[in-house]
């Protein structure tokens, strides 16, 4: 069995419901629109930043709730030449519904099916001795050398080698490779504040991977790409991009960096727009506690909405009286309590709003609409989690021109 051979136990993931091309929306609750011609853009205009270097789109966590087979075929489309997914079983399953690009996958315990994963023709992350010993041993098995990138911790403290274990594997990599059972084809760290380009562990760590660079040249390693690069590395520090730059979060049309600058400063549009319906309206009076423990209470009378969506759909519960929403063009925070499946918004006597109406939750900045950001930045943390935790009850549409 060659490699490309999908193996006939490969795992699936759990990812979200999709709906069909042209499908209405009409009776449902809510619905995420994905504007894959907005991330094929934002990789083109990434790789146009990247320089010379080629571009390795991050689609993990199911393309960052994106969705994650239609991000890999819109990602490739707009230039990128690699995809990487942390998990490897997420990995097999892009790799079973038809994703051909050269993929790295890093995350995977002792003892996984590694055969699968060659036979797969996946590209193997090798970050402790005992990962390249498990690497080796299952490329013996296929009788192929194992294509790997090896990981090196710079600093950031958490995966990849380091010290003694990283000269180690250096020299146990180069013998390897010259058995013909490995083929290091990279070498790759990961920032830890490269959202702070100020921050002077960001220059330490270029340092030291530099220097790693150099020790695996002595050992008789000259990977053909090296990538340190994550999104707020792409566009603020071209110093960092080497062969191969590895951006995530910015190829979503989010920024890595929106201290420095939204979607629009670095010429992106935001791939996300979740939409809901009220499927309440009705009268309140003033003095009224709203939703679970009465942590909001109506100041006049006023119009009440009931919107669908709550954090089992991964609205965070602490957006309680923080989280931005808007219908009809006027902008709202949610009033009251998050609960698991609805939440409450305060519309305002005057409020023209209807059952059935629109409620948007998450969208553009050009177009000042809420945005993940004003999420995260309401509840004090990054965009990234707004959109990843986005639940499978919110079903995907992929509308062509979106």
């Amino acid at each position: 069995m060659d490699r490309s051979t999908p193996h006939p136990q490969t795992p699936t993931v759990a990812t979200s419901s999709v709906l069909p091309e042209g499908a209405s929306t009409v009776g449902l609750s809510a619905w995420a629109d994905i504007d894959l011609g907005a991330i094929s853009a934002n990789v083109a205009e990434l790789s146009r930043r990247a320089g010379d270097a080629d571009v390795m789109t991050v689609i993990k966590g199911d393309a960052y709730g994106h969705g994650l087979v239609p991000v890999a075929h819109a990602a490739v489309a707009g230039g990128a030449t690699y995809l990487a997914v942390a998990q490897l079983t997420e990995a097999l399953a892009a790799r079973a519904a038809g994703v051909t690009a050269p993929i790295l996958t890093w995350l995977f315990p002792p003892g996984a099916d590694l055969v699968a994963a060659l036979r797969a023709d996946l590209t193997l992350s090798a970050g402790a001795p005992w990962a390249l010993a498990e690497i080796a041993a299952a490329a013996r098995a296929t009788g192929s050398p194992a294509r790997i990138h090896l990981k090196v911790d710079t600093g950031l403290g958490r995966g990849g080698a380091w010290r003694e274990d990283l000269a180690g594997m250096l020299v146990d990599a180069a013998r390897l490779q010259a058995e013909g059972v490995l083929d290091v084809e990279g070498i790759f760290s990961h920032f830890a504040s490269a959202d702070a380009p100020g921050d002077p562990s960001v220059r330490a760590q270029q340092e030291v991977f530099a220097a790693v660079l150099a020790d695996a040249e002595r050992a008789g390693l000259r990977p053909r790409i090296r990538h340190l690069a994550n999104s707020a590395a792409l566009l603020t520090n071209p110093s960092s991009h080497y062969d191969m730059v590895r951006p995530g979060v910015s190829i979503y049309g989010l920024s890595p960096v929106p201290d420095i600058g939204g979607p629009t400063h670095f010429g992106l549009r935001e791939a996300m727009r979740v939409t809901a319906r009220l499927i309440a309206v009705k009268d309140c009076p003033a003095g009224q506690g709203i939703s679970y423990a009465h942590l909001y209470t109506t100041s006049q009378d006023t119009r009440l909405g009931l919107v669908p969506l709550g954090y089992a759909d991964g609205i965070p519960r602490h957006a309680s009286n923080l989280g931005p929403m808007q219908v009809h063009g006027r902008r709202y925070t949610v009033a009251g309590r998050v609960c698991m499946d609805q939440m409450v918004l305060d519309l305002g006597a005057d409020s023209p709003a209807q059952v059935g109406d629109e409620v948007v939750l998450i969208g553009r900045e050009a177009d000042g609409e809420p945005t993940a950001q004003d999420w995260a930045a309401a509840i004090g943390t990054i965009n990234y989690e707004i959109v990843t935790r986005l639940g499978p009850r919110v079903p995907r549409r992929y509308p062509e021109g979106a």
